[in-house]
């Protein structure tokens, strides 16, 4: 059975590294909550066909997500440093943090254990948080391989207040 942290729950706050226009930065939760929603998108690894596909589709159509108040952040356990070169040569647009040592994966409880069998990474994987901090929805896609329901996140967003 594929286990994601349900809705109704509260969303564990984090502090990641980030690559910003000036250097590392720090991206946390709780920045954006009582502002606007927040799209986590949890994916294994930079540089994979089905990660660009999803960050490269996620970027071009950003617009539609900041039309819903949401700020969209992707999460995976590539440090910072490969996830900038990746979203450069990708045009990729969102922010992306990395966990590194994994503790965000694990609260979220997204880990998906020996990616060909390599190590554990993040499972794709999309939590929905409204701006109290709550998680509206949740999705781990049964395979690395698969896409989350995009059209289901900007569903659960448009009821979002």
């Amino acid at each position: 059975m594929i286990m994601a942290l349900s809705p109704g729950t509260l969303a564990p706050d984090f502090t990641l590294k980030s690559m910003g226009a000036e250097g590392l930065c720090d991206i946390k939760l709780s920045e954006y909550l009582g502002k606007e929603n927040v799209v986590l998108l949890f994916f294994p690894l930079a540089f994979t066909s089905v990660c660009t596909e999803e960050l490269c589709g996620v970027s071009s159509s950003i617009e539609s997500y900041r039309g819903l108040n949401a700020k969209v952040i992707g999460i995976s356990v590539d440090s910072p440093f490969a996830q900038a070169v990746w979203a450069q040569r990708e045009k990729i647009s969102i922010p992306l943090a990395s966990d590194l040592d994994k503790k965000v994966i694990a609260a979220y409880d997204v880990v998906f254990k020996k990616l060909a069998e390599i190590g554990d990474t993040a499972a794709r994987a999309v939590f929905v948080i409204d701006r109290d901090g709550v998680i509206r929805y949740s999705e781990q896609t049964p395979t690395p391989k698969d896409l989350p329901n995009f059209e289901k996140v900007r569903e659960v967003l448009a009821t979002l207040s």
